[in-house]
């Protein structure tokens, strides 16, 4: 994938500090997921009155949409402190009880990609979230000796944009599962206008709806683009964002008016003019666009099937008549 790239979903150095910038604390400060907050104020409000660690919880869905921002806003809402580490830094059973052992009663660690995690590990988490306790091996063979070490009572959040990919044990082992959804745009317009207040940024209403359209209603991928656009208009314009400057801004990002780049449009286009609308497989079009098949599968198809532009059959990927008139191209009868 390109690191020229700016409406894939996946964080980019550059996203960390701003992120650590723009995160909300609490959940009155978090815009968008009103079911997942809802339902996460009870299960905390309970936890607290029963003066209980707050169960396990597992939040799943696209890249973007605030996973880990919700994690820290759980601990801030519990009063508690956070360790961060993520599925594929935890390479040994060791390096995970090193994690759990400096742990306090109530602490939270935070798991993201816990999809990536190490089988070994995997399984020595189990009795750690069951139990509160850590297996440790010590020796090999029939001299081996097992070592219990009782751990405080902490909670596990995980994290993961592939929920197919995590073991039924752990799965079944988390509290509560939320899918953290695609935002609307209007809620996309209040995080622009929360980001712009918190970076001194100008944002007129026009801009942030030209902006909001353009977002992939991820939140992620709207901040990384008003700050695009604030560049342009610091350089080419009076440092204001309107919705002359966001429209310029964005044209001469390759952006259109629906949030796709070059890319996705080239994706499209190859599919029609290369290969008649499809049915055409993932592997031929990752060789003909120069993009893992990964890369393909997880950032670029879901939105462009969002859209309703592509399908997914069993002989492979097809272009819809709508990607058609999309990209201008006219064809005798649409494709379904």
């Amino acid at each position: 994938m390109s690191d020229l790239s700016l409406i894939t979903p996946v964080q980019k150095k550059e996203d960390i500090a701003l992120d650590l910038t723009l995160r909300p604390r609490l959940f009155g400060e978090y815009i968008g997921q009103k079911n997942a907050k809802e339902n996460l104020e009870i299960i905390i409000s309970a936890a607290k009155q029963r003066e209980e660690p707050l169960e396990h919880m597992l939040f799943y869905g696209p890249a973007g949409l605030g996973k880990t921002t919700l994690a820290h806003v759980v601990t801030n809402e519990l009063e508690s402190n956070i360790k961060v580490t993520s599925g594929p830094a935890l390479e040994r059973a060791g390096d995970l009880a090193s994690l759990l052992t400096n742990l306090e009663d109530g602490d939270v660690l935070f798991i993201d990609e816990i999809h990536r995690l190490n089988r070994a590990v995997e399984e020595a988490l189990y009795p750690a979230m069951e139990d509160f306790r850590l297996d440790i091996v010590i020796g090999k063979g029939p001299s081996a000796q097992v070592l219990q070490i009782n751990l405080p009572r902490f909670t596990l959040i995980g994290a993961t944009t592939r929920i197919g990919l995590l073991t039924n044990p752990l799965r079944s082992r988390f509290g509560g599962l939320f899918r953290l959804n695609l935002y609307s745009e209007d809620e996309i317009e209040q995080i622009l206008f929360r980001s712009s207040k918190i970076l001194n940024i100008p944002l007129k209403e026009e801009g942030a709806k030209k902006i909001a359209k353009c977002s992939r209603r991820n939140p992620r991928i709207a901040n990384r683009l008003l700050k695009r656009v604030r560049d342009f208009a610091q350089v080419k314009g009076n440092g204001i964002i309107n919705d002359k400057i966001s429209k310029t801004a964005l044209s001469m990002l390759e952006i259109d008016d629906l949030g796709l780049e070059r890319v996705d449009r080239e994706l499209l286009r190859i599919i029609i003019e290369k290969f008649n609308g499809g049915p055409v497989g993932v592997q031929t079009l990752s060789a003909s666009l120069g993009e893992e098949a990964d890369t393909l599968v997880d950032v670029y198809e879901p939105y462009l099937m969002e859209l309703g532009f592509i399908a997914r059959t069993p002989r492979g990927r097809v272009a819809t008549a709508m990607a058609y008139r999309h990209l201008g191209i006219n064809h005798n009868e649409p494709l379904f």
